[in-house]
């Protein structure tokens, strides 16, 4: 039922010019790519600069002659850079891909995104894509807690875990109010635990970092503390708790109307959600068609995987739960995590 009502309300709330789906083969787009000039431009949301290495060396291994260039930052910042340059006439990026869920209708009401319907456009769950191809989403990003056995006899299953006396002085988070995706966790674990969870949280004296890669990376540290967290990337022991939803969501993507390399942003969204790409490890997938033994993210019974596209719609609520935690915490400190060294 839920998948139902999403896809529901994706079908009824944009409309416009559709496109048809692509029916080229990837080597015909790719051959298109390399006589366009074979380069890539993609904007990528994510707080670590080497974070999509992985999908830079697998597309080139792929596709050789051609050279993807993806410029990895916070997709708050990416998303004010690019209606700069949609603003001025002046569009240099090919490829968009970010977690602000909310500027893509913007964008394509607008006018600014291309309509474009890679092959097996109709494989892509119907709550991740725009019916007109304007964008859809690749891949499903989520969170777990996580800790460090190795440093700690404790364990973090749940999140009224983080409460037990093992873990005092021993956590690290991202500010909620610096990320979006981490803000939507901290509000889901509130509303089912209960604002004295987070009170009882703040007793444990955690220590709040920038950038959702941050806290993981302190956990494998030797020389640090800190051994437990949630709402991180990576992390050591990984559980999905079951005491309150977790967060997940369709990293999205789309191509500029006026891309300077339409061919080879095309080969890449192509792709991206090829079955080569999408099922090269068993994974949860924006796809309708995984083989058996993958799992299905709509079966998971403790998250709502379009929960966060709505949430982040209301804007003004978004700002009343940052202030929120704002004046609990304060403002998030420190240097961009991408040039923060931690």
């Amino acid at each position: 039922m839920r998948f139902f009502e999403a896809a529901l309300l994706f079908s009824t709330t944009f409309v416009g010019a559709s496109a048809l789906v692509e029916n080229r083969t990837l080597d015909e787009i790719y051959q298109a790519a390399l006589k366009e000039g074979g380069v890539v431009t993609v904007w990528h949301g994510g707080d670590e600069k080497t974070q999509q290495n992985g999908l830079k060396q697998a597309f080139e291994a792929r596709f050789p002659g051609m050279q993807l260039n993806v410029t990895v930052d916070l997709s708050k910042y990416h998303d004010g850079l690019l209606d700069d340059q949609i603003a001025n006439g002046n569009v240099y990026v090919d490829s968009i891909i970010l977690q602000t869920l909310h500027d893509y209708p913007r964008w394509k009401d607008q006018g600014a995104l291309l309509h474009y319907k890679p092959n097996d456009f109709e494989k892509v769950a119907a709550p991740f894509k725009d019916e007109d191809g304007a964008y859809y989403g690749y891949t499903i990003f989520s969170w777990a807690t996580t800790w460090n056995p190795a440093k700690t006899n404790a364990t973090f299953r749940d999140f009224a875990d983080a409460l037990s006396p093992l873990l005092k002085d021993k956590i690290v988070l991202t500010y909620p109010n610096d990320d979006d995706a981490v803000l939507y966790a901290f509000e889901l674990i509130i509303e089912k635990l209960g604002v004295e969870w987070f009170d009882g949280l703040l007793a444990q004296n955690p220590r709040w970092v920038r950038g959702t890669a941050t806290p993981a990376a302190q956990l494998s540290l030797a020389n640090t503390s800190y051994v437990a967290s949630f709402a991180t990337g990576g992390g050591r022991n990984n559980t999905l708790p079951t005491d309150a939803p977790f967060v997940s969501w369709p990293q999205t993507a789309a191509i500029l109307k006026e891309a300077p390399h339409p061919e080879a942003a095309k080969l890449l969204h192509n792709y991206l959600i090829s079955t080569e790409y999408q099922f090269s490890s068993p994974g949860w997938n924006v796809r309708t068609d995984a083989p058996a033994g993958f799992p299905d993210i709509f079966a998971e019974s403790n998250t709502n995987v379009t929960g966060f596209r709505a949430w982040m719609l209301d804007r003004a609520a978004v700002e009343r739960s940052r202030f929120w935690f704002e004046q609990k915490i304060g403002s998030a400190q420190g240097l961009s995590p991408l040039v923060d060294d931690m």
